[in-house]
């Protein structure tokens, strides 16, 4: 009986999952009802003068806030120039500025992103623009910094294949300073590397020289 339990448990790990079936969007109304919500949870009257378009306006910033959803990143990252004049050196692009929304409470995360990469083996460089929009991206969603950092390093591997990336996020998180333990100023970096910047711990200071050296 045994070997048939254990013969039936293995065959039912072994079958495909099922695909999540996504979430229903809500409306609009719905949206701003739970607004509403929890204006009245939080002992305030939503229907007071200061507070009555107050859901309509707090969706209406929920569609800035979160509008990484609605974006992807082949649509910045897929057109690059391949004329570079023989140029095969490391490309730079820091303080990139960025507000997000820790996952875990939906208060902001905010800081600046470095992003650093070598070009490819027949591949090009794109618009340095287009590094800030990626970040972007994925920030305009919610997140957690390293989930963050993962995420902008994954999009870049895939999509410009260069021979090496370095991506070093610092930021405060709202979390922290407006809730909980109420440490202001505190600072957490993340950094993640792949190719050369990986394999060569003297381009990991090179890079980190490189983004201190204001």
């Amino acid at each position: 009986m045994d070997d048939v339990v254990k013969s039936l448990l293995d065959r039912k790990q072994q079958q495909p999952r099922p695909a999540a079936t996504p979430p229903i969007r809500p409306t609009r109304e719905e949206a701003e009802a739970a607004v509403r919500t929890l204006i009245l949870w939080a002992g305030d009257d939503p229907d007071r003068e200061g507070l009555r378009d107050t859901p309509l306006r707090v969706v209406k910033a929920y569609e800035e806030f979160f509008s990484g959803y609605s974006a992807d990143a082949s649509d910045v990252l897929s057109r690059v120039f391949e004329d570079v004049q023989g140029y095969d050196d490391l490309i730079l692009v820091r303080d990139i500025s960025f507000s997000s929304h820790c996952e875990h409470h939906m208060v902001p995360f905010v800081g600046k992103v470095h992003i650093a990469y070598y070009v490819g083996e027949n591949e090009g460089v794109v618009g340095l623009s287009k590094l800030a929009r990626l970040v972007d991206i994925y920030a305009r969603r919610l997140q957690t910094q390293e989930s963050l950092t993962a995420q902008i390093v994954g999009a870049i591997e895939r999509y410009l294949k260069p021979r090496g990336c370095a991506v070093m996020i610092e930021a405060e998180h709202m979390c922290m300073s407006m809730r909980g333990v109420l440490k202001q100023g505190t600072t957490t970096v993340t950094n993640q590397f792949t190719g050369v910047f990986r394999d060569d711990p003297a381009e990991q200071v090179r890079f980190l020289t490189l983004v201190r050296s204001k």
